[in-house]
């Protein structure tokens, strides 16, 4: 399969402002993502589906949460949301089966597979695709992960991803953590990264060039701790490596720039590596140029990151505003 994309923003994502996203955020992202194209996308609690109920009531309802996703059901992206095997109910499996989501993904402590099996089963047994987070994976040798991951696979696990819960992998660590896993089920292996050693995008770099199928992200980076490797910019660098081209890059970093960071902002979060910084980034602009690609992008109503890509392809060294506009109208 080619490399697909998992958005935790709306449930790692939530951890920003409590336990999970308002209805604007909620509503606003899902959005978003489903019209960039995002591969697969994890809404909800930030503690997972049923744990309103159980007293983390900073964060809307399930129910809340369905009602606004439904919305978004068919534009393509697969929508779904977590599940603490130590939270598990029938009737919280049975909710999500009934009102449409794709995909619970169960999650526990590595090492702790005993637990999750039976919710595992049941998930399939509702007619669901069951994902699994691997949580703290770490915690087990690279080889005692790999065993847990057949056994899960063998009660009819989906999906499986390798998660560094505290950020503190390296990628020599990440390559042989992912290598375990590909060699020993058949199924999608994902990665899902912290930023806490700032190593989060090396080291999906070093699970993609492993094997990993997913991997995990959220917008603007937002996520418990010192965040997930932004998904923009996990977008960025796979598309430099020619994969998630199926991704509306521009489209997603307009959304951040003119929607999300200004409704983040307000909301106290702020974007580490804003879209303009990120697109010099991908095709090695130098900001020098900046206020003459803003001025060429407004007066031929362009996107002003497609059009500083476009240009710098062919000429990143001293492009001139002639050469900006001439570039404007061929994309406009």
């Amino acid at each position: 399969m080619s490399l697909k994309l998992m958005d935790c923003t709306l449930r790692d994502g939530g951890n920003v402002v409590g336990d999970g996203f308002d209805a604007v955020i909620e509503d606003m992202v899902i959005d978003g993502l489903t019209a960039a194209g995002t591969d697969f996308i994890e809404f909800g609690h930030s503690k997972g589906i049923g744990a309103y109920d159980l007293g983390y009531k900073n964060a809307l309802t399930d129910d809340e949460y369905f009602d606004i996703a439904a919305k978004y059901m068919d534009r393509g992206s697969k929508l779904g949301m977590f599940l603490n095997a130590k939270r598990y109910t029938e009737a919280n499996v049975q909710k999500a089966k009934e009102r449409g989501v794709y995909f619970l993904r169960v999650g526990a402590e590595a090492g702790d597979a005993a637990i999750s099996l039976p919710v595992v089963e049941a998930v399939k047994r509702n007619g669901l695709h069951a994902f699994y987070s691997l949580m703290k994976a770490y915690l087990l040798s690279p080889e005692e992960l790999a065993e847990e991951a057949k056994k899960l696979e063998a009660a009819g696990l989906d999906e499986i991803t390798i998660m560094d819960s505290a950020g503190t992998m390296l990628p020599d660590e990440v390559e042989r953590y992912t290598t375990a896993l590909k060699e020993a089920v058949s199924i999608p292996v994902g990665f899902h990264c912290h930023n806490n050693l700032l190593l989060s995008c090396a080291n999906a770099v070093a699970a993609y060039k492993n094997g990993a199928d997913i991997l995990d992200c959220g917008l603007m980076g937002m996520a418990r701790s010192a965040g997930n490797l932004a998904t923009e910019g996990c977008v960025a660098v796979m598309q430099r490596y020619g994969e998630m081209e199926h991704i509306d890059l521009y489209g997603m970093l307009d959304f951040i720039e003119y929607r999300l960071m200004p409704a983040m902002k307000e909301r106290g979060y702020h974007n580490p590596v804003k879209p303009l910084d990120l697109t010099l980034g991908i095709c090695g602009a130098h900001s020098s140029f900046t206020k003459t690609f803003k001025k060429v992008a407004a007066e031929n109503n362009v996107n002003l990151f497609k059009l500083i890509v476009e240009t710098s392809r062919i000429n990143r060294k001293n492009p001139t505003e002639a050469l900006m506009a001439e570039v404007a109208q061929k994309i406009r």
